[in-house]
């Protein structure tokens, strides 16, 4: 049964959740603070974490943060009141695979953590292995691997880099690549967030992540892989 941890300090809100993603089918367990919500996830290792921001003991930042730290990929959604770009960029660039700002509706909430489950559980990016440089990229198993050793990517950063090298070569533009990816039109989400993955995936593919010579901007349009 697919697991899913609540971090989530409104007890009426928690309470909501946990009864209808049971309904729906998943096994749900609910941490009240931030520190409980770490450990959880560190202990437990859950398919996919709701992670709110303002808590107790531990800050959802935070919480993120140290998540990926220790090397974790679990795929976090960030369900929060707070909508700022500001926070939405702090969000994704620390790590999120998600964002939903409170109030939100049901249906859409259970269509993204779909969504995120099967990005996560692989099988349907297609078969095929496919090299560039120095960097091998499995779709079958959701691997990097560089040099022979595996590079560690979030589940955004893998479904981003996925979608640039299945173009073979063909240019992807901001706004196509946060529909594919986010799930989102471009007026939803900042095209800055883009660029911030595509900066971190340079970090850990590229030799010289200043002057990339295969994650490369299209000048006003997007990106694309040079293989």
């Amino acid at each position: 049964m697919t697991r899913i941890l609540v971090v989530e300090d409104n007890a009426d809100l928690a309470f909501g959740l946990r009864a209808t993603l049971e309904f729906e089918g998943y096994e749900v367990a609910v941490a009240e603070n931030g520190q409980d919500g770490l450990r959880a996830a560190l202990e437990s290792e859950p398919d996919l974490m709701l992670l709110d921001l303002m808590l107790p003991e531990l800050g959802g930042y935070e919480v993120l943060r140290r998540l990926r730290r220790e090397g974790r990929r679990t795929p976090v959604l960030i369900l929060t009141a707070r909508g700022e770009e500001h926070d939405v960029l702090m969000g994704f660039d620390g790590g999120a695979d998600d964002y939903v700002t409170k109030p939100f509706s049901t249906l859409e909430l259970l269509a993204r953590i779909r969504a995120l489950l099967r990005r996560a559980g692989g099988g349907t990016e297609g078969s095929e292995v496919h090299r560039f440089g120095r960097v091998t990229v499995d779709p079958r198993s959701r691997t990097v691997f560089r040099d022979g050793q595996e590079v560690a990517l979030t589940p955004k950063e893998f479904d981003l880099l996925l979608a640039l090298v299945q173009r073979k070569g063909a240019v992807a533009s901001r706004s196509d690549l946060l529909g594919e990816v986010w799930g989102y039109s471009n007026t939803d989400v900042p095209t800055r967030t883009i660029d911030i993955h595509v900066a971190e995936l340079r970090k850990k593919l590229e030799d010289d992540p200043s002057n990339p010579k295969h994650l490369l901007t299209v000048r006003k349009v997007g990106y694309r892989l040079q293989a």
